[in-house]
């Protein structure tokens, strides 16, 4: 009997530290992955801009801009990877197919993790409406500024009207998109943890300069 509870005792032991590791590693690990494939992206589509080109086909997806939100520090430079599969989340900040581009007519909705594979949209409740999210591509640098902020919109996941070109919030009380035709969506979950409401978060083009200029 005493060799039974000293095996369950290490089974648990076991169990324990196996899970423990799980959350070590989708905490960290998944993040430190992350990084590194946004940097190899970033490089690859800044070698395929100097050679003329707008985009880069990576091992990671295809990627034609990188997003800096000023709000995040100096420093934060992430790729954009067109779709929102689970490897083009863990690489950037996912592009919704079938919305605009960046810079173009029309909505141009952009997903982001809030934890785990690098995390971009980690902060995304802290911005306000005036701040300003940059979007490079080759030749230009456009310049959104958000209209809502960033706790102001939680809908379910299944709220498919964000992703419109012009999106109407059907809870007329709610936080209404601005009515222009140039707009940005980001969307992350609500809670750090699984969840299935978003937050979602609304801007418009101001600007539209030659990069580099």
């Amino acid at each position: 009997m005493k060799r039974v509870r000293t095996y369950v005792g290490l089974g648990c032991l076991l169990a324990g530290l196996g899970l423990l590791g799980w959350f070590a590693w989708q905490l960290i690990g998944t993040t430190y992955v992350s990084h590194r494939a946004q940097r190899d992206v970033v490089d690859a589509l800044e070698q395929q801009w100097a050679a003329g080109a707008d985009a880069a086909e990576t091992d990671h997806g295809t990627s034609r801009a990188i997003v800096r939100i000023p709000q995040f520090g100096d420093d934060y430079e992430v790729p954009v990877v067109e779709g929102t599969s689970d490897e083009a989340l863990a690489s950037g900040i996912g592009h919704f197919e079938d919305t605009a581009d960046a810079g173009g007519a029309g909505n141009y909705v952009l997903a982001g993790h809030r934890i785990t594979h690098g995390e971009p949209f980690r902060d995304l409740p802290d911005l306000a409406p005036g701040d300003q999210v940059l979007v490079e591509t080759r030749d230009t640098v456009y310049t959104y500024e958000l209209t809502t902020g960033g706790e102001d919109l939680e809908v379910p996941f299944t709220a498919s009207w964000v992703l419109a070109s012009h999106p109407a919030n059907p809870d007329a009380d709610g936080p209404q998109p601005p009515a222009d035709d140039h707009l940005l969506t980001l969307t992350t979950c609500a809670e750090l943890f699984h969840t299935d409401e978003r937050l979602v978060v609304f801007g418009k083009l101001v600007s539209a300069e030659p990069r580099g200029a």
